[in-house]
């Protein structure tokens, strides 16, 4: 078991150390995907036609927050 966490952890390790050296050497970040959601045909992370009732609610009170 403890040595199933340590290889996991190991494994981690050089995956976070080797995106860090890449960034020191290329001064790079990792980038997203091509296209992300929209590639797919979504305008949006929700595609809903219309939001929940709950989501309504919450947009009304925060537009309330702006007015004041």
């Amino acid at each position: 078991m403890m040595l199933t966490f340590l290889a996991t952890f190991a494994v981690f390790v050089l995956v976070i150390f080797g995106m860090s050296l890449g960034w020191i050497i290329k001064r790079k970040s990792i980038q997203g995907s091509c296209g992300g959601i929209s590639s797919i045909g979504m305008e949006k992370v929700c595609d809903c036609p219309e939001p929940c009732d709950a989501r309504k609610k919450r947009m009304a009170r925060e537009q309330q927050r702006r007015i004041l």
